[in-house]
């Protein structure tokens, strides 16, 4: 019986594991279509910045972005490049 339960344990963290590599693949996709210029969803060239958020120089920098003609909202980390306009951080 522990067998079946070990095995079922581990059929379960493996799939989990390639759920989360296969959304964190989609998320690079939609990235790099943001960076591109183009809404990941409709493909049309009206993907905005509506948000951006950081927690200093050190840290990550949390990005939103909305497309208004399809509603794709979608927020990104992304690794902040240590370089702050306050002069504090280079």
């Amino acid at each position: 019986m522990d067998f079946y339960l070990l095995a079922f344990l581990f059929i379960v963290l493996i799939g989990s594991v390639l759920v989360y590599v296969y959304y964190l693949k989609e998320k690079k996709e939609d990235l790099d279509s943001i960076k591109r210029g183009f809404c990941p969803k409709c493909h049309h060239n009206s993907i905005e910045l509506v948000d951006q958020r950081s927690g200093g120089c050190s840290g990550p920098k949390l990005l939103s972005y909305e497309c208004p003609e399809c509603g794709y909202y979608n927020s990104f980390s992304v690794e902040n490049d240590g370089s702050c306009s306050s002069g504090g951080c280079r």
